[in-house]
């Protein structure tokens, strides 16, 4: 989780050009995350706070994700819907699975309208930065009370 809320209009106030330089942040494993995509991410999640905030908890991941790639045109933050991914078995064509969003084309976000995320939420996230050589991934839980309780970063 952010070591610090972001809120709209923090991330209203930074352009995505010029995204401002924090601390590092430490991860579960002891990882920091860059600069760069630290600010990306908590620029998604500020996103995601405004979406929360105008539509609040209930409905389908769907809605979620229709708006917060409205929320990311309007902040001018480059993103891929339903990016696919080439997934492979020993070296062999397995098939294609879909992450909901890509941003920047380095951030994996995978957004969730669930009781309460699971373990497997995250395995599918890690199985998807595998796939595509990215390291940082956030999942997003819109059914949370508030959007920082479902929010889960996950870097491999």
């Amino acid at each position: 989780l952010p070591t610090e809320k972001t809120t709209s209009k923090d991330a209203e106030r930074r352009p995505h050009h010029h995204r401002a330089n924090r601390g590092s942040e430490a991860t579960k494993k002891g990882i920091p995350l860059d600069h760069e995509d630290r600010d990306l991410s908590e620029e998604v999640i500020g996103a995601a706070i405004e979406v929360h905030r105008v539509l609040g908890a209930g409905f389908l991941e769907s809605t979620y994700e229709t708006a917060l790639a409205i929320e990311l045109e309007i902040r001018e933050i480059p993103f891929t819907r339903q990016a696919p991914v080439a997934l492979t078995y020993k070296d062999r064509p397995l098939g294609t699975g879909r992450i909901d969003l890509l941003i920047a084309n380095t951030l994996i976000v995978e957004l969730k309208a669930v009781e309460s995320l699971h373990e497997a939420h995250t395995r599918q996230v890690v199985s998807y930065l595998k796939a595509t050589g990215h390291t940082l991934g956030l999942i997003l839980n819109f059914n949370s009370p508030t959007l920082i309780e479902g929010v889960r970063r996950v870097v491999i």
